[in-house]
């Protein structure tokens, strides 16, 4: 009964021409850049991420992602530069997605900044062969691996933040890429994100962060609604409520002081909950400040 639900899932994902085709995933606010480039330089500081989501865990060909983003702060002129490197797989269906991101960053007010951001990248698909189905005569299904050229991507957006509140609105795919298999066509519909959080202090050593992020492909539409308890600023607990969708259960640590790890668990709340194991998802954050602009001191022994 798996493999046949897996079979038909793939079949839509690959024929679909207007589904949301960008990954799910529970920890957005962990993984901005990855659909926002106006991120790029928001931490103020140079941060490496990996995210991996194994999604319906116990389903045969359920979705595998991962995603390195990189980004960091050009204070000369007051910008900020990105890339992300996207991988999923997805039944016999895999994509790779690599864009980098540039972003303007303008002060606003005494502690914001509004970054003006886009973002140019590239799209490519493979079909691995490995099919199910029972008519191996099917002129729909490719009759051995294909791969899709490397299709150009554009997104842009805009990103503000300041010490507790961000809020942000992207846009991905704007050019709309196709790609054309021998047997199959790959249209991507153009996808909008919104996504903002607010920072409020319980007491010195406990805050509590509500964020919502929400994304539309022009025909449908699913936003979450979360909430972090971030203790002494080195552990944090919630969860996260998907429209229709899942329950998502979060934790996480940081390790020491600029490394962090971040764990999230889904669980459906649809009728795919009959079956699958609920979805996994792992972060790990590095960041460290770059030396600002050296100034040395010379001293002549004839004047100490």
């Amino acid at each position: 009964m798996k493999r046949l639900i897996t079979s038909v899932l793939a079949c839509s994902f690959v024929l679909s021409v207007t589904a949301q085709q960008d990954p799910q995933f529970s920890q957005n606010m962990n993984n901005k850049l990855f659909v926002n480039p106006a991120f790029a330089g928001a931490s103020d500081a140079f941060c490496i991420g990996l995210l991996y989501r194994t999604q319906w865990t116990s389903f045969d060909g359920a979705p595998k992602t991962g995603v390195l983003s990189l980004d960091a702060p050009l204070r000369s002129i007051n910008s900020g530069l990105g890339l992300t490197v996207m991988t999923d797989k997805i039944g016999f269906e895999n994509t790779l997605q690599a864009k980098l991101a540039y972003a303007y960053r303008f002060n606003v007010g005494a502690t914001g900044k509004l970054g003006v951001g886009v973002d140019l990248g590239f799209l490519q698909k493979k079909l691995s062969g490995d099919y199910i189905f029972n008519d191996p005569n099917d002129p729909i299904i490719p009759a051995g691996a294909e791969s899709g050229s490397n299709i150009p991507d554009l997104g842009a957006g805009l990103y503000y933040n300041n010490e507790k509140l961000y809020i942000g609105v992207s846009a991905t795919h704007l050019l709309a890429p196709e790609i054309d298999l021998s047997t199959v066509n790959y249209t991507y519909a153009r996808h909008y994100y919104g996504m903002a959080g607010y920072k409020i202090d319980l007491t010195p050593s406990l805050a509590l962060t509500p964020s919502v992020f929400a994304k539309y492909d022009g025909t449908t539409f699913q936003s979450d609604f979360n909430a972090l308890l971030h203790i002494n600023d080195k552990i944090w607990v919630g969860g996260s409520y998907r429209l229709e969708d899942a329950i998502v259960f979060m934790a996480g640590v940081r390790l020491f002081q600029n490394l962090k790890i971040g764990y999230s668990y889904d669980y459906n709340t649809s009728d795919l909950n009959d079956y699958n194991n609920g979805s996994h998802e792992i972060f790990l954050g590095y960041c460290f400040n770059p030396p600002k602009k050296l100034t040395f001191k010379l001293k002549n022994v004839r004047y100490l």
